[in-house]
This record gives C-alpha cells, structure tokens and sequence, in this order.
C-alpha cells in the first residue's frame, strides 16, 4: 500500500471560514458535504467550526453547565448510595 500524499499547507480567509461555518451550520449541509464540495479537510472545518462557537460564547456556556451537571449528578449518585445503605441496615435492624 503507497502512502497517502501530504496535502500542501494552504491559507483561507477569515471571510471564508465564517462563510463555511455557516453552510455547516444549515440545515441542507452537513460538514461532510461541504468538505468534499469544497476540498476541504474535516478537521480543518470541525475545527473552525469549535472556533466560531468559543468566539460566540455558546461553547463555553454549554462547558460550564455540563461541568455543573456532572457534579450534581456525582452528588445524586452518593446520595443514592447512602439512602441504599441506610435501607438495607433498617432491613437487617427490623428482623
């Protein structure tokens, strides 16, 4: 098997990213589409697309909530533990 040809490094502008962004972004496109139509690669417009959100704030919203989502979840989950523990000592105390 040959080995993949390297692309050569190539410069788009901030117009042209934004303007990508935003067909992925439609309802008719999907990155994939839009990679191939526009020989792009798909790390290069998941990656613009990451830096289009964090530059309007959705990311890094969506980032602060999950990490409060998950604590709450730990701390659900160790209340469970404990009201199981509790339920199974009153069991084997009421026999």
């Amino acid at each position: 098997m040959g080995k993949k040809r390297q692309r050569s490094r190539r410069g788009f502008t901030a117009e042209f990213k934004a303007q990508i962004v935003e067909l992925c972004r439609r309802d008719d496109h999907t990155v994939a589409q839009v990679v191939r139509e526009y020989d792009l690669t798909d790390t290069a417009v998941r990656n613009w697309i990451r830096q289009a959100d964090l530059d309007a704030g959705t990311r890094s919203d969506e980032r602060a909530e999950l990490a409060a989502l998950r604590r709450q979840n730990r701390q659900l989950q160790e209340d469970v533990d404990i009201l199981k523990r509790a339920t199974a000592f009153f069991v084997r105390e009421t026999r």
